[in-house]
């Protein structure tokens, strides 16, 4: 088995508190805030050029020996939309997934255009975790 491209579910965008330099592409993001318009319940998620991890799976990784990646801090908030679509809806705690590594590599990394890349042992890892929403195909390096 391969690596694998990941296109995790994008629940919604950058909030207020967001600092990013849009200058760059990709943005840089320095502190992540992100408003969620919905949540189908994935344990990784997306909001262009970061992803996001809940707490359960933050604390699987920290202990893991996978590379390519460091956990920070994110916020969350709800939009209304999100309010009025799931009234009373618990969110778990979350945290960033700071993505370091290179596609096809290391455990986790990007590909030449910023979709997320999994190693095997990270697809591994993975599997007891909410990631139904995730589209994911072979990743197929281009040159």
């Amino acid at each position: 088995m391969g690596f694998t491209v990941l296109e995790p579910e994008v629940p919604g965008g950058w909030g207020a508190r967001i600092a990013a330099d849009v200058s760059t592409h990709p943005p840089h993001v320095q502190r992540l805030h992100v408003e969620l318009d919905g949540w189908l319940g994935d344990d990784l998620l997306e909001s262009f050029p970061c992803f996001i991890v809940t707490d359960r799976l933050a604390r699987v990784l920290e202990q893991s020996k996978l590379t390519g990646f460091a956990l920070d801090a994110v916020e969350i908030t709800r939009s209304p939309e999100f309010d009025e679509l799931h009234p009373g809806a618990v969110l778990p705690a979350f945290r960033w997934l700071r993505i370091s590594g290179r596609a096809g590599v290391d455990d986790s990394g990007l590909a030449a255009d910023l979709r997320l890349v999994a190693s095997p042992a990270a697809i591994s890892l993975l599997r007891p975790f909410a990631i139904a929403h995730a589209d994911q195909s072979p990743y197929a390096e281009s040159r």
